[in-house]
């Protein structure tokens, strides 16, 4: 972990798992647009899907963005994907989780 993301961490006193779930619950709409997204994706016959560039492609079709998504947040979404959509697994790419 960077030593900014650290500091921003420490700031709130919130785990990256606590901030994500207080962003997810405010907007719900972000999780159903990845979903959607990753959905088109897989459709069209991608077999690897990237967190990182559905969030890059979620930013550029808002307006203007989207304030408080954090690319802290990829590995959670991806983990919420798959346990809401278990037949999606080998699309994503896990690893092990470094920070709470």
């Amino acid at each position: 972990m960077s030593i900014a993301a650290f500091g921003a961490h420490r700031a709130t006193g919130r785990t990256i798992t606590e901030q994500f779930h207080a962003f997810d619950t405010h907007n719900p709409h972000v999780y159903w647009a990845l979903e959607r997204m990753a959905a088109r994706r897989l459709a069209a016959g991608a077999t690897r899907v990237s967190l990182k560039d559905l969030f890059e492609d979620l930013r550029r079709q808002l307006p203007h963005g989207v304030a408080g998504l954090s690319n802290n947040y990829t590995s959670l979404y991806a983990r919420r994907l798959i346990d809401e959509h278990p037949h999606w697994a080998a699309a994503f790419e896990l690893r092990r989780r470094r920070a709470a």
